[in-house]
């Protein structure tokens, strides 16, 4: 039977640095596996959302974020950093690498395009297909679990800095799946420049968005704020970088 982690639990960072492996595997597999694993992604935001609520008692999720804010405004402070932060790496990408293989959101939209057979799809299609289940899954799962359950588990041990830099380190880790890491017929591959740039602003994204948990003491705004990034992320690449991308 499961034990269920009170606020005075000193050793639930283990369990929480454990899982966290675990969901990177998982991510490796559902980007960079088999097309018939890519099932895999979906499933694991789910469980990210899930595992608090297993393995948290009522009083630990609450401190630990899993509760509405106090003040409506916040909401649109979330909303306004996640869309800046977007428009950010999407500038960034375009002045440093253009539309070619360097830059973060042109392998974003290769990863979507090898998700299913999409010959024949007009953008707005695409946009719709790829967009609204990125508004749900990856902004309730890994805001769930790493401003949640993660950032929570660390502090039983550690300082609040110390324990928002693993977490925030551990976020711009995983995301090495979506660029910089990547399958060629000569096997895996890492394009070191780019990745490390891409890895610096997952890192500064994930540090905003336990910014917004810590100010409000909950995790919906971060959610909200991960939510707008996702969109603005799409809007670009299906709106300005989509007529490259097609045609390579």
């Amino acid at each position: 039977m499961t034990a269920r982690v009170g606020s005075s639990n000193y050793h639930a960072w283990i369990v929480a640095i454990g899982l966290a492996a675990v969901f990177a595997a998982v991510r490796v597999v559902g980007t960079l596996g088999p097309v018939n694993l890519r099932w895999v992604m979906p499933v694991g935001f789910a469980s990210m959302a899930i595992l608090p609520y297993v393995l948290l008692d009522a009083a630990a999720r609450r401190e630990a974020g899993f509760r509405l804010p106090r003040e409506l405004h916040v909401y649109g402070i979330a909303l306004a950093s996640g869309a800046v932060a977007a428009l950010s790496c999407y500038a960034l990408g375009v002045l440093m690498f253009g539309s070619g293989a360097d830059n973060w959101f042109v392998s974003i939209a290769s990863g979507y395009r090898r998700m299913m057979d999409t010959t024949g799809w007009d953008v707005t299609r695409l946009h719709l297909v790829f967009t609204l289940p990125a508004l749900v899954f990856s902004p309730i799962g890994e805001e769930c679990f790493f401003r949640g359950y993660l950032q929570y588990a660390l502090e039983r041990r550690f300082s609040e800095r110390t324990s928002s830099i693993t977490e925030c380190a551990a976020f711009a880790v995983i995301h090495l799946c979506h660029h910089g890491l990547f399958l060629s017929a000569a096997g895996l591959g890492l394009r070191p420049l780019s990745g490390a740039l891409w890895m610096l602003l997952m890192f500064g994204t994930a540090f905003m968005f336990a910014r917004l948990r810590k100010r409000t003491g909950s995790l919906v705004p971060a959610i909200v704020s991960h939510a707008a990034f996702n969109l603005v992320m799409n809007l670009t690449i299906f709106g300005l970088l989509w007529p490259s991308i097609a045609q390579q």
